[in-house]
């Protein structure tokens, strides 16, 4: 079962990943973070966090390879952060396993809401 205020961030850009941290943080999920998909992979594998954050656009295997790769192994939620703001991009990114789809820019308070109406028990 998955850690319930657990959290992996997988982004490449600093900024972003840095932004993505402060906001979970402050939602009181602890928080572990990579800049690649293979790196995030293993993090996830290694803490079972109750929700993900993924860049669909990063260097080496990009967000879609690595949220199918994820979902081989693990229920964490993913919430897909990407530029693309495209219908297909986010059906894309849904059957690759993504739970939501927010698009950059974002407000965070927008990432919080989506964060946590993701890890929020069904009713």
């Amino acid at each position: 079962m998955p850690a319930p205020r657990t959290a992996v961030v997988i982004e490449d850009d600093l900024d972003i990943r840095t932004l993505v941290c402060v906001v979970l943080e402050g939602a009181g999920f602890e928080v572990h973070a990579a800049a690649t998909g293979l790196d995030g992979i293993e993090l996830v594998r290694r803490h079972d966090p109750a929700v993900t954050t993924l860049d669909v656009s990063m260097p080496g295997i990009d967000g879609f390879e690595t949220a199918r790769r994820i979902r081989a192994f693990s229920s964490t939620r993913i919430l897909m952060v990407s530029a693309r703001a495209d219908e297909a991009e986010q059906r894309v990114g849904r059957e690759a396993g993504a739970d939501d789809y927010l698009t950059k820019p974002f407000r965070p308070r927008e990432l919080r809401q989506r964060v946590e109406d993701l890890v929020a028990p069904a009713e």
